[in-house]
């Protein structure tokens, strides 16, 4: 615990800003890296909250579609 913060909640505040950070980005590629690292951090923070899978599934799907733009589609 850290400022009366559990780490858990640490994560998801964490992956929050990296959201909203990857919102303000006008280049797409620089938007879709920084939002991949904040569905990483909400994937870490789903499974930290006893497996969430809603937050899992959501976040995993949209670091996929992330992952086709920045290398397969990117290629095309």
């Amino acid at each position: 615990m850290f400022l009366g913060i559990e780490i858990t909640e640490w994560v998801g505040y964490l992956a929050s800003v990296a959201l909203i950070i990857s919102f303000m980005m006008k280049n797409v590629n620089t938007l879709r890296i920084i939002n991949s690292v904040g569905a990483i951090l909400f994937i870490i923070y789903g499974v930290m909250l006893a497996t969430s899978l809603p937050i899992i599934i959501t976040n995993v799907f949209i670091l996929l579609v992330n992952i086709y733009y920045l290398t397969i589609r990117k290629n095309k």
